[in-house]
């Protein structure tokens, strides 16, 4: 099993700038593809971000791509997300996820065997 832990989140104003993190424990060599999505109040859950395990390859939404940069430390077991130029659109519950196989691009929630709890990003305007 993987235990995936989210930090980070806050209160930002629009055009600001927030740094996610994400640390994975225990079978953490059985972790592949990682990835960032989110779920505002009322919407279904969607995609942001997926990093290979080399971090190598990085696949964006089409929303936040040129604004947010995903990226991984397997050393340390760390999962990021450098979010910039802040919109209130962002505003949602971010959580981190983890593959037990290497799918790349991983957009679909489907594709994840392990979840954090999530962490709440609000942008005001």
């Amino acid at each position: 099993q993987v235990q995936l832990v989210e930090s980070g989140g806050g209160l930002v104003q629009a055009g600001g700038s927030l740094r996610l993190s994400c640390v994975a424990s225990g079978r953490t060599s059985s972790i592949y593809t990682m990835g960032w999505f989110r779920q505002a109040p009322g919407k279904e859950r969607e995609f942001v971000a997926t990093v290979s395990r080399s971090g190598g390859s990085t696949y964006y939404a089409d929303s936040v791509k040129g604004r947010f940069t995903i990226s991984r430390d397997n050393a340390k077991n760390m999962l990021y997300l450098q979010m910039m130029s802040l919109k209130p659109e962002d505003t949602a519950v971010y959580s981190c996820a983890a593959a037990r196989y290497p799918i790349v691009p991983a957009t679909s929630p489907n594709s994840y065997d392990y979840w954090g709890q999530g962490t709440q990003v609000t942008v005001s305007s």
